[in-house]
């Protein structure tokens, strides 16, 4: 399922009740991902490095994404980038923990549909945010 099948589901109250929740929290995740020293390469090898090896390839490849739990996203990101991205979104940091666990495993799925991750991708805020508003106008 990509990122914005995922969001159409979320929003209609297919997996949750978060969904506007999760989509104000884009934005501030992209501007994380983008300005995390080396990028979402470095991030997920911060998941590999905490122990979720196998949870951030299931992103990656093809199939189905194994889960992350809120704990667990706290563990590998810190006090620090939670607190960063619960400001940016104006969430607070247990919501964005909740929001987070199913949004980033969705978009990396998403930036990696060929099952590789490009060692100097940037996420497209462009793109992901122009097509997520415009799928919002539709619903």
């Amino acid at each position: 399922m990509g990122l914005l099948d995922s969001v159409i589901t979320t929003i209609r109250g297919g997996q949750s009740s978060s969904g506007p929740a999760q989509v104000s929290l884009l934005p501030a995740v992209i501007e994380f991902v983008n300005s995390y020293p080396g990028g979402l390469p470095a991030l997920l090898q911060k998941f590999q490095q905490g122990g979720l090896g196998g949870v951030v390839a299931s992103w990656v490849g093809a199939g189905q994404n194994e889960p992350i739990s809120p704990t667990q996203l706290q563990s590998v990101l810190g006090d620090d980038a939670v607190a960063q991205l619960a400001q940016s979104s104006g969430q607070e940091p247990d919501s964005v923990l909740g929001n987070l666990s199913s949004l980033l495993p969705t978009l990396v799925d998403h930036v990696t549909p060929d099952g590789r991750l490009d060692n100097t991708q940037e996420l497209d805020a462009t793109a992901l945010l122009g097509s997520v508003s415009g799928l919002l106008n539709k619903l």
